[in-house]
This record gives C-alpha cells, structure tokens and sequence, in this order.
C-alpha cells in the first residue's frame, strides 16, 4: 500500500509570532510561526500584505527576532520539536534566507520538559537560552564558533524563563514550583567563561499560586512582571527598590504583548478572550548629579474588550494589534481611545484570518451527488467554537435567474461606452437573437430594439470606441451608435459567402467566412465607421478566432482601449492554431495540435503581469502557454508560445471568457464542469479551480447598479445573474456556535447534522460574588438543518453527562420504523469530580421527525462511551477498555428497546472503533491497533490480530479488509498489513507496518472522501482517498496510489530534494523521519506531496533541472505534478 499525503488546507492555528523589522531596516514586519510554516506579512496603509511563506522542516516550537549589534535589520532565531535550531538573516539582494547558524541541540540523555521548549534571547545577544529537558539550561553563544553547554538547572518544575534587561551579564529570571506546590521566583546569572550560573540579583518567594508567565521589562526601568490568576505583580531588577502587586478577577492569562519600547504598558489576553491594558506607572528622581532614575510606583489594569482566544499578542503600529488565535479566528483590531459608542468596546476588529483548529471532528457529505465532498468540522473552543464548511472550487451565489432555454451564446453591453454599467444582455439562439433590458433595480424584460438583427444568430457583439456598439451575425457586421440607437454603418461578405466565425475588443474586428477567408477590421471612432483593413485566403476552414488584447489589468476591463497585436486562428482540417500579426496578418506561428481533436475557443489574456494563450479542444482538454510577445518562428532562441500545459477540465468542449473580480483578471471556462483558471498567489502558474454549478455553456461579465460585480452565466434552460467567490482553492464558510462542538454526523435522508456540543456555564453567587461563582459544563445533542446551518432543534443531556460520540444507524429489520429507518445514536459519559474514569455513560437513539429529535431508546453503560460504529444493523460501542455489540430489539409489549449481544475484553482504553464487513478494528490509547472479527454462528467477537509495537493512537480507519491507517500522538502515520495468507499462526495474529511517516500534525479524524471531483481521462490514478483534519487546523488528503506511480513520484521527491535546500540547513529526510518516544525510522511507502508540488514553484532552470534528475521531460513533468494538485 502506497499513499501520497497532501495538504489541502494548511495549518491555520497561529502557535508563535514577532514583530520587527526582517525584510530590510525601513520595513516593519509580521512573523507568523503555523505549525511547520512561517508566514511573513508587511504593514501597509491596506493593513497586512503577505509578502513570503517560509516552509520550515519540523513542528516550530520557539522562534524569537533579535537584533545583532551593528546590524540594520533583525534576524530571526527558531528551533523545532526534533530539537533543530537556526539564526536566519534575509538577503535583500537575493530575496531569499540566508542561514547564519544552526544545528541540533538535542540531548541523549534528558528528560523532555512537559511544558515543552523554552527559547530565550540575551538583550545584549551574548547568547540564546534554552530549556528543553529537566533540571538543565542550555547555552547557545553568539560566537557560533564556540559550542552549545548544558548548565544544571536546580529547579525542575520551571514554569517560565525570562532574559532580563540592565544587567552587565546575561541574567536569567525563573519562575517554578517546589516540592510543597509553592511558586517562587529566582534569577541567575549566565557565565560564558565558566559555563555555569552565578547568584542573581533577586530572590521572591511565595508568589501566589497561580502564578504562569514572565514579562521582562526593558530599561530603563527594567524588573519583571509576574502574571498570576488572582494578580499581577511588578518586582525590580535588583528586588530592592520595588514590589508592586494589583489584584484581578480570577482569570488564567495567555499571552501579552508590549506596546511602548520602555514597557510601561502592556496588553494582556486571558483565557476568555478579554483583552486588558496593564500600565506600570513610574516616576523619574536624580539619584545622582548626571544620572536620573526611574521606578516604578504602581500598576494600573483596565478592560479593553473581548478578542478570539489568544495564543499571541503583538502591538504593530498606530493602536493596530494583531491576536493569534490557535482556538478561534486571528484578528486585526485596532484600539480605541474612546468606548466604542454601540458595543463600549476600547477595541475594533478591522480583519479576521480563518482558523479551522482545532478539528476535533468532521464529516464529508456529497452535496451535490458528484463524488465531490463538502467538509464540515467542528473547530474551535470554548466560545470562539463553530462548524466550518470547507469545499473545493468558487462558489457562484445566485442573485436572478430567468427560464430561457435554447441559448447559444452570450454578450453584456452598455448602453453607453461612457457608462460604468451594464444595462443590455444579447442572447444568441439557433436562428435568432433577443435582447433583455435592466428595467428596474432588480428585473430584466425583453428588449424591443429594431437596430438589432434579431432574426440571425449573433456570432459577436460588444461596446467598442465612438461610444457604439459592434453586431456581427452570419450576413452581415452591424455598427450601431449608442447616442440615438441608430445604424451608422455596416459590412457585408461578398456575394455567396457567409461570415462563420467573429472575434473583437473595443478597436478591433477579425472576421472568417465560409471558405477560409479571415478579415481584418479597424474600428474608427470618428467617423464612426468599419475600416477593412486586410485580407488573407486560407487553404482550410476556420473554426475558432481570438483578438482579445494582452495586456489588460483589472479596474473596469470592457472600456480599456488596447488594440492586440495578433490575431489566434484555430484551424479544421489542419487541426492547429495559426498566430497572425496584425494589422498585416503575416503568419509569425503555426502550432500543431498533434491531436485529432479541433480548438473550439481560443483565448489571449494577462494575469498578474504574466500573457498567456489558452486553447479548449473538443473533447473538454485545455491547453495553456506562455507567450513572447517578441519572438517568432524564425527566432532560433525564442519561442512565440512556450511552457505548454495541458489538463483535462470536463468531456465537452469549453467556452473561455475573461472575466474581472477584485481587481483582477481570470478566466472561466464554461463547461460540463466549470472551471476558473486563475493565476497562483504571486503569478508564476495557472491554478484550475472548480465551480459550485453542474453545467454552464456560456459566461460573461455583468456589472450594473443592482448586480455589481456579477456573471451572467446560461446553465441548462436558464440565465442566471450571481456574485463569484473570492478566487481561491479551497471557501470555508464559518457558523459560529459560542460553545464547543465536539463531534459531528450527517443524516443524509433527512438532510441534518446532529451536532455534540458542551458549554461552560457561570453561575454567580447570591451575593454577587464573582471570587465564588461556580462554573459548571453542559453537554447538547444540536440539530441543524444542513441546507440553512440553522440549529432547529437541541436536546440537553443530564447534569455531569458529557457527549462523546455520535453515529447514523439504519437498523435494517426495524418494522415498527416503517419509513423511518435512519437514527442519530449517541453515546456519552458521566463526569464526575472525584471520578479518575467515567463509571457510567448512556447510548441514546434519536428518530428525527419534522426537524425535531425524538428519543425513542436509551441504554445505560458501565463506563464511557467514547466510540461507536455501525455494524450490520447493530451498533458495536466502546466502553472504557471494552467492545460491546448491542442490537435492536423488540420487547413483549412491542417497544423497541436496546439489548447486550456480546462483549469482548482485552484492551485497555478503546479511542476508537472502525468496522467493515464482520472485521472490527480497534484503537487502543495503550497498545496500539487490534483486528477483531465478529462469529455470528458464535456470537462472539474474537482476536484476528494485532500491531506489537505500543503507541498512543489517536485515530485509525480501514483502507479495506487487508489494509489499515493509524496516527498517534507524536505525530506519526503509519499502515498497517493483514497477513492472512500467512504460513504461521504467529504471523497471522501479528499486523505488519508497511508504511511510516512523520506528517508532523496531530491527527485527529481520517475519514474516506474526496474534495474534488476526479475526473477519468486524469492520468493519475488514485485507488483510494482518505481525508483527514489536524489540531493545528490542517486538512489533508492521503490517497493511495499503485507501484508503480509511487515508485516514479519517489525519484522525483529525491530529486527534489536535490534542488530544494531546507530553511535553516535542515534537512527533508530528517523531517518526514517516523519519531516516537521508543523508536526512529526512515519514512516508508509514503510521499510528500507538498514537496512533490512545489516542483510548479520553481524557476525554469530549477524545473529542468529536477527534470533531468528524473529523465522526463520538463512539460510532462509539470503536466503530471499539476494533475497532482487536482486531487485537492
């Protein structure tokens, strides 16, 4: 078994960030550490530009800018879970991460700190801090010449370190528990000399006992902040001069962010998203003739409003603040100096950044019964908790639609060029052609304008110069004045000929008639008239043309007066497309099809400063290229078109449009599966994405005051007015919840989820007393309609009860359900205080009935039910370290009731249960995964097999009846083999990893799906395709591939691993490396697939390169790794 593992959707969940200058001194940047990506963002007066994406080769656990003395811009210090650190510096010459240090700092010997990596700077940048493993400091000097050491820490509960500022020598302040549970605080000096510590200024004791997080405070005041659940407390530098506490209300903090250089001010975030302003008040006195000297004289706290849950904090300049979230959106707020009017709020949210994680659960349901998958997650936590419905391709939203069957093709115009707006749509039939008119804000009538041809069909109709309007039908080629609607000039094929093809822009005409006559025209605009002015007599007919200009940008596309310099002509017998210059028509470019199939729309276009020239051929394949505007066949360097692609976008032909949104151009290509071809973030390469509509034959653009920025697009039988998407791969739609979702199904049949929700609950004393309110959780079973996402109905579980899995059923011999047979069955627990393990748990059976849950059984458990899965018309559950199986029965009164089959024992704690046919798998926390199957002559379930190497699972699922799929806790996916053909018994009861990799991400769902479509002339095959959603927010594919497809994607992973260098000089081998806490070993039968694609991210030079590695050509190469990129 073989898998290609690929991220659709990368980790969203902000984990680190920074402020400073890195891109050059003058900048002021944003640094996002995600996971195992950096992204870098500009400040603008349009707010944050994303500049670059860093893809970084391990999980980031610390990253921190500094600044080297002398030196005009910071660089950027980071290390990973697998203990690799780096300094980076950018290169402002090459526009790229110049590596000024690194290398591994991990320990043999240690045991890793619960609290994970903390990672400190020196202000003086005499050396970098790190606490990685108990009771030891690591030191890593500035002089990367000499060594990292160790010095033993005492101290081995540490909760935080901090560098402290105004000291002569490296200090350090470290904040941790003793033996007693005591916080205390107490600082050390660093000696590089020595290697070890000396005393430091200050000792605290007995700080309060919620006490988390240090703030170093910068000169000249200096000292450190304490950040405690009840206070915040202020201690100096040298703990002489000043200890400043203020009380809270009880709160755990997150995360702060400094605002001022000199630290007198700070923001705060808690863990319920309330943002606050601390404020260390000071004074200035002479302490001596020449020197002044400040200190602080109290602390002064006051609410700001309410954020995301923050996971960072940073001030970036003007009251602008950015929240990292990793539990809720990120956000761009600004701070007000005044209460905001309606909410009094001291903040406003400017932008919100997406963020899926955590996943803890999602679904995959096909709405549109085209094997394409929508999925809906359940994200976030606490109150930022929602369900996102994430789908592949844009979305047209409908604004007007009206029944018109029979159109052929479509045009929008103005009723003056000098307008902004459309008012007219020309629809063209097989005999005849009709106008609708804009008759109010929202409705379009037929049109009755008798300086149209109405009773031809149109080939092509547009606004052009001198403020008129172009109609070319068979017979004859049409100029009408928009000023008084009147004909002021037309053009005629000579006798016996009829125009069979037309193409034009604002200032020019192409025409082709029957026998392969092609004709060039200007359009004058004073006197407004058609000026032929060239001619050339073909030896084939002539199928398809294009004359649109290259060149153009967005901002009002239709009244940009650019004349093309070529003219695109598809031939019939020839099969090809001839390039002609124009106002000569000279041949500059003969392009072979090498096909037998015909270009049915060709198209020129510019996007993001980059010409192209897309063909449609016959049989739904697109064929895209680069074009030089320069070159011509004669050329022996250049190339007229180049960097040919080719794709597979439907079975039918396709009709290619430009079209313009937010600015920018991109084209659609109307189709039996319509498509957007758009250009990359950055340009470089057409992207290919998909459209919410089965089938559109013909777009254009149509922007008019009641339908701004709109497609008229003709589907099956209609006309349809509707707003696109933002231009992306993958639209997630957010429905906010204000309470966590835990786990999610999908009854098809009734088109419903039922949601499993908890929410925390406050209860106040009598007395008002918020130091004695009572927090308390509640668990809902929520059901939501799945066309509207509108809870329509809940069910509240019992005091204690928790829910913790949720299935659909469909009991199969259920008689007395009639047509009802379809059930949500939910399992759950009973949290208890003084309980280590639920002791008890229902299973609940829900009918839904006119968008209502109706309990029609329950069954009490010894234990929790943390998983369950349909199983033959029963329902097999999990119940703490035992697998019940419990059937559908009927009672004596006739009532349907829940019965015990059988049970099985042997496990320690069941995650996770998976079934296919009579075989069970199940996820151990402990012991890993187990084969089980169910004896129905028996009825008892039995061992078949199982994984002897222990892990922590956190997910499994079946491929098939041979072939499993695990993730664990450090990250790792690993497969898992049947030896059912096995000549020893020992052999069969064992199951063999066959595939190892480290992905990097906490799994914590894998389910079958697909989010795209896949078509079957794509030449690559995928035999199964899994998806699965991470902690950090991440959703990706895992699709399996055969041999011998795995086997060449290999060497083109090695040999681009040749090419592609690592940030920091760490290397991909060591990343994808399958790491556990009792063994390491090289990734196996798995590829990378974001490594594999980024093949489309390189130079030209690069690409060839690769190319050589692998022995195929440049173009096949990029054709194969594109069709790649279409599984997601």
């Amino acid at each position: 078994m073989y898998n290609y593992v690929v991220t659709a959707h990368k980790a969203s969940a902000v984990t680190h960030a920074a402020v400073g200058s890195f891109l050059s001194p003058n900048n002021r940047d944003l640094i996002l550490g995600k996971c195992s990506r950096m992204e870098i963002y500009s400040l603008s007066s349009e707010g944050l530009v994303p500049v670059i994406e860093l893809p970084i080769y391990g999980r980031i656990s610390v990253m921190k800018l500094c600044r080297f003395p002398d030196d005009l811009q910071d660089s950027l210090f980071f290390l990973t879970e697998k203990y690799k650190f780096a300094v980076l510096r950018w290169n402002t010459q090459t526009g790229e991460c110049d590596t000024i240090a690194g290398g591994d700092v991990h320990d043999r010997i240690g045991h890793p700190t619960s609290a994970g990596h903390i990672g400190i700077c020196d202000p003086s940048m005499t050396c970098f801090g790190l606490h990685l493993y108990d009771g030891l400091f690591k030191v890593i000097p500035t002089d990367f010449k000499k060594e990292a050491f160790n010095i033993r820490l005492e101290e081995l509960d540490v909760l935080d370190i901090q560098f402290l500022y105004g000291h002569s020598k490296p200090t350090i302040a470290v904040l941790y528990t003793d033996s007693e549970e005591n916080r205390h605080l107490k600082t050390y000096t660093v000696s590089l000399k020595d290697k070890d510590f000396g005393n430091g200024p200050l000792f605290q004791g007995n700080l309060e006992s919620g006490a988390s997080m240090l703030i170093p405070v910068p000169t000249p005041i200096g000292g450190v902040v304490v950040l405690g659940q009840e206070t915040v407390t202020y201690i100096s530098g040298s703990g002489l001069r000043g200890y400043h506490s203020i009380p809270v209300s009880a709160t755990i903090f997150r995360a702060y962010g400094r605002i001022d250089k000199d630290g007198t001010r700070y923001l705060l975030g808690d863990e319920k998203g309330i943002l606050y302003l601390l404020v260390l008040e000071q004074s200035t006195s002479l302490s001596t003739f020449t020197e002044t000297e400040t200190k602080i004289t109290g602390l002064k706290i006051q609410t700001l409003g309410e954020t995301s849950l923050p996971s960072t904090i940073d001030y970036l300049d003007n009251g602008f603040v950015y929240i990292g979230s990793c539990h809720g959106d990120s956000q761009l707020i600004r701070l007000l100096s005044e209460p905001h009017p309606e909410t009094g709020s001291f903040l406003e949210v400017m932008e919100t950044y997406p963020n899926l994680s955590p996943i803890v659960d999602f679904c995959v349901m096909d709405a549109e019964r085209q094997g394409q998958g929508q999925v809906v997650t359940c994200s976030g936590a606490a109150k930022d908790g929602s369900l996102r419905i994430i789908r592949n391709g844009i979305g047209i939203h409908e604004q007007a639609s009206v029944e018109v069957p029979g159109v052929k093709e479509l045009f929008s115009l103005k009723r003056s060029s000098l307008s902004s707006q459309h008012s007219l749509l020309l629809l063209s039939f097989a005999s005849e052609s009709r106008v609708l008119e804009l008759v109010s804000t929202e409705l379009m009538a037929e049109a009755n304008f008798p300086v149209f041809e109405m009773q031809e069909p149109t080939l092509y109709c547009g606004n052009v110069v001198g403020d008129c309007i172009v109609q070319i039908t068979p017979s004859k080629a049409r100029l009408i004045s928009c000023e008084d609607m009147s004909i002021v000039n037309e053009w005629h094929p000579p006798s016996g000929f009829r125009i069979s093809v037309a193409s034009g822009n604002s200032m020019q005409l192409i025409i082709a008639t029957t026998g392969g006559n092609l004709i060039y025209f200007d359009i004058d605009a004073n006197p407004k008239r058609i000026m032929e002015k060239s001619y050339k007599s073909l030896e084939y007919e002539i199928c398809s043309l294009d004359i649109s200009p290259l060149g153009q940008a967005g901002m009002n596309l239709a009244s940009q007066a650019i004349p093309s310099s070529f003219v695109a002509v598809g031939m019939w017998t020839e099969v090809s497309i001839r390039f002609y210059s124009l106002p000569s028509l000279d041949l500059i470019h003969t392009e072979k099809l090498g096909l037998d199939v015909i270009a049915r729309s060709l198209l020129f276009v510019t996007m993001d400063g980059e010409d192209y020239f897309l063909a449609a051929l016959g049989d739904g394949r697109l064929l895209t290229y680069r074009l030089d505007k320069s070159a011509k066949d004669t050329d022996s360097e250049k190339k007229f078109l180049y960097d040919q692609r080719q794709m597979s976008i439907g079975t039918q032909p396709a009709s290619l449009s430009i079209f313009e949104t937010q600015n920018a151009l991109h084209v659609f290509a109307a189709c039996d599966r319509p498509t957007v071809i758009h250009s990359s973030s950055g340009g470089g390469k057409l992207l290919c994405s998909n459209v919410n509509l089965r089938e559109v034959t013909r777009v254009c653009s149509f922007s008019s005051e009641a339908f701004p920025d709109c497609l008229a697009l003709v589907t099956e039988g209609s006309l349809l007015l509707g707003t696109v998407d933002n231009i992306q791969k993958l639209h997630i739609r957010t429905i906010p919840l204000g309470e966590q979702p835990r786990r999610i199904a999908h009854l098809d049949t009734h088109h419903v989820f039922a949601v499993l929700t908890t929410k925390q609950v406050v209860t106040i004393s009598e007395d008002g007393n918020e130091a004695l309110s009572e927090t308390t959780e509640e668990g809902y079973v929520r059901l939501i309609d799945d066309t509207m996402m509108e809870i329509v109905h809940s069910y509240k579980l019992e005091q204690f009860e928790t829910p913790c899995s949720v299935i659909t059923v469909n009991f199969g011999d259920d008689a007395a359900a009639k047509d009802n047979q379809d059930y949500f069955v939910v399992g759950t627990a009973y949290s208890y205080a003084d309980e280590p393990e639920p002791s008890r748990g229902r299973m609940l059976v829900f009918a839904v009935r006119e968008q209502r849950l109706t309990l029609v059984a329950e069954r009490t458990f010894k234990g929790a039910l943390y998983s369950m899965d349909a199983f033959n018309g029963k329902i097999l559950a999990s119940v703490n370290s035992m697998l019940k199986l419990v059937r559908w029965s009927e009672t004596e009164s006739g009532a349907r009731t829940l019965t015990e089959e059988c049970t099985y024992h042997g496990s320690i704690f069941i995650l996770q249960i998976k079934c296919l046919g009579d075989f069970i798998l199940i996820g151990d926390l402990v012991r890993s995964v187990s084969l089980l199957a169910y004896k129905p002559m028996n009825g008892t379930i039995e061992d078949v097999a199982r994984d002897i190497d222990p892990s922590w699972i956190t997910v499994i699922e079946m491929l098939d009846l041979d072939y499993y799929i695990s993730a664990e806790n450090c990250f790792n996916l690993f497969t898992l083999k049947r030896n059912s053909d096995a000549s020893t018994e020992e052999e069969r009861s064992r199951l063999e990893k066959v595939g190892e990799y480290h992905l990097g991400e906490l799994v914590n769902r894998i389910r079958h799906g697909r989010l795209v479509l896949q078509i079957p002339e794509s030449g690559i095959s995928i035999l199964k395709s899994l998806l699965y959603g991470t902690a950090n927010g991440a959703l990706g594919v895992i699709a399996s591939i055969d041999e011998k497809t795995f086997q060449f994607l290999h060497s083109l992973q090695t040999a681009l691993n040749e090419v592609i260098k690592g940030v920091g000089g760490i290397q991909h081998e060591d990343w994808r490396r399958f790491t556990s806490e009792r063994r390491i070993g090289d990734s196996k039968n798995f590829l990378d697939g974001d490594l594999i694609e980024r093949f489309l991210d390189l130079s030209r030079d690069k690409m060839e390169l690769v190319a050589k590695k692998v022995n195929v050509p440049v173009e096949e190469l990029a054709k194969q790794v594109e069709e790649l990129t279409r599984i997601h």
